[in-house]
């Protein structure tokens, strides 16, 4: 058999056990399956120690998913190359229905020996912990949606309508806690729907006073400070961001960054025929929402309000410039957009994607160090 010098190795990852398959390098290599190997260090450490007495040159991929970064990780650490891969982006053939561990150990060696891959950023251990701490507050806050959605059905069909404009303020709380009810079960149920709204709360709470404590020993403090002079970004959004996206720098332009959340049109054209929809929604979806949920703010005309100046002041001059520029563009570009009929959830969408151009913007005026990546 030929010395191939250099291999590269698909590694199908699950909870417990990952399959492997090795295509040696050349047109007409062989690819064949290696086999099951335990999900543990010490299992891939023997796998990754054989191959590299067969062969010179190493190359693993997997897919991102529930497994993690720390077989990448691990690969990195002993010295050989290791892709992340977007499963999204695999190319799959349509008529293709059989799917097992194996058959995609083999497709994902041969699609990276012919280079058909997309690769995934992946971040440190610090940034992905802030990552954690982040989606953590965003589960906390969606426990408190559904909590709160539990107070109001139920008084709902007890036929109890608060008379006010807005709920869960501290109007409507003390309108909630005057309520009488006249069975003592009701009573009883109502008081502990109230004691759980009040306790996740107060998760919301303490999980955003870990995050401000977190960002001043962040890689990417100085961009959060930038990026809350932006109207529309606070402490929070603007950290959920960027522990989602990462790295900005490795946008080489702002029509890449438009790209990767998944805000600009999808096309289907052919010959003489243009067709453009909705946006495609790729990339995070976390990012797009909250970038959509800041756009808001720019229906209303521009101006720096008192609790926002003391941000702005903090920011660079450069970064205040661009902050003031996205201001007074977008308010217009949105007045535009709503004269002309579209539905405010298509102008926001479109704030929403310029709104990334001033991000990328923010960040490279910053010139902030990048995100190490591992």
């Amino acid at each position: 058999m030929a010395d191939y010098n250099e291999v590269f190795v698909g590694i199908d990852t699950s909870k417990l056990r990952n399959a492997v398959a090795v295509a040696e390098g050349g047109r007409n290599g062989e690819v064949r399956y290696h086999g099951e190997i335990e999900n543990t260090e010490a299992a891939t450490r023997k796998l990754v120690k054989k191959l590299a007495a067969q062969h010179r040159q190493l190359t693993f991929c997997y897919e991102a998913g529930p497994t993690g970064y720390g077989l990448h990780r691990l690969i990195k650490a002993l010295g050989h190359e290791c892709v992340v891969v977007a499963p999204s982006l695999i190319p799959k053939k349509p008529g293709d229905r059989v799917k097992t561990n194996r058959r995609d150990a083999l497709n994902l060696a041969k699609l990276l020996r012919a280079g058909e891959l997309t690769a995934v950023w992946v971040p440190d251990a610090r940034h992905e912990a802030m990552r954690d701490l982040v989606r953590s507050r965003e589960a906390a806050v969606d426990d408190l949606k559904s909590k709160r959605q539990q107070v109001l059905s139920l008084l709902l069909r007890l036929g109890r309508h608060f008379a006010g404009k807005r709920t869960w303020t501290k109007a409507h709380m003390n309108w909630l806690v005057s309520q009488k009810l006249a069975h003592r079960e009701q009573r009883i149920a109502f008081e502990e729907m109230l004691l759980a709204v009040r306790q996740a709360d107060e998760r919301v709470i303490r999980l955003e006073k870990a995050i401000a404590a977190a960002v001043p020993e962040w890689s990417l403090a100085k961009v959060v400070t930038a990026l809350m002079a932006v109207r529309g970004l606070d402490l929070i959004s603007a950290t959920i961001f960027l522990a989602e996206i990462g790295d900005l720098s490795r946008f080489a332009s702002p029509r890449q960054l438009m790209a990767y959340l998944g805000l600009v049109p999808g096309e289907a054209s052919t010959g003489d025929r243009v067709w453009r929809g909705g946006i495609t929604k790729a990339g995070n979806h976390r990012a797009r929402r909250i970038l959509v949920e800041c756009s808001w703010s720019y229906r209303h005309p521009p101006r720096v309000g008192k609790k926002k100046l003391a941000k702005v002041e903090a920011a660079p001059p450069a970064v205040r410039e661009i902050a003031w520029k996205a201001q007074a563009r977008l308010t217009a570009r949105y007045r535009a957009l709503a004269r002309r009929g579209k539905r405010p959830t298509l102008v926001v969408t479109a704030i929403a994607r310029e709104l990334s151009g001033f991000i990328w913007a923010v960040s490279r005026a910053v010139g902030a160090p990048a995100t190490p990546a591992v």
